[in-house]
């Protein structure tokens, strides 16, 4: 992905993301943003088209640091998002008392190519919404621009 990418939200699916983390708090809730990528002179948008809220499947005492996707709910999701012609652009999570940046835990499970969206709740309240991707050769984060765009029709 290139560095000049942009994440593309509307403003229900940023005030939807900081709905369902201020809801799970003070677990992390986590979701799936699918849509398309757009390459342009600008370079790459990445248009958020539909969120899909998931289950976090990791132990529950844990839950208030850490998420984990259940691998068939991940493939049921990859299936639908084929069949809408919509890709699984990356996914969002929430981080209850701790700042929009990825953690080391974050670090080691993401994969390259996926937009990583995180929320900051404090005290059951949305603050900041950050993105990152996972650089495949450093294998360190980099900022991802969010562009909030006009709402649009969604299919």
């Amino acid at each position: 992905m290139s560095a000049a990418s942009r994440l593309i939200l509307t403003a229900a699916q940023i005030r939807q993301i900081e709905r369902e983390g201020s809801a799970s708090y003070p677990s992390e809730c986590c979701g799936a943003m699918l849509g398309m990528d757009q390459n342009g002179a600008e370079g790459v948008r990445r248009v958020v088209k539909r969120l899909e809220p998931l289950k976090n499947s990791f132990v529950a005492e844990e839950q208030f640091h850490r998420f984990s996707l259940d691998p068939k709910e991940l493939m049921d999701l990859e299936k639908r998002s084929g069949e809408a012609k919509l890709a699984v652009l990356g996914f969002y999570h929430s981080h209850p008392d701790h700042p929009a940046r990825p953690s080391e835990y974050d670090r080691q499970h993401a994969w390259p190519f996926y937009s990583y969206v995180i929320v900051e709740i404090a005290g059951g309240k949305p603050a900041e919404l950050t993105s990152w991707q996972l650089d495949a050769n450093s294998e360190t984060f980099t900022r991802e621009e969010i562009v909030t765009e006009q709402e649009r029709s969604i299919p």
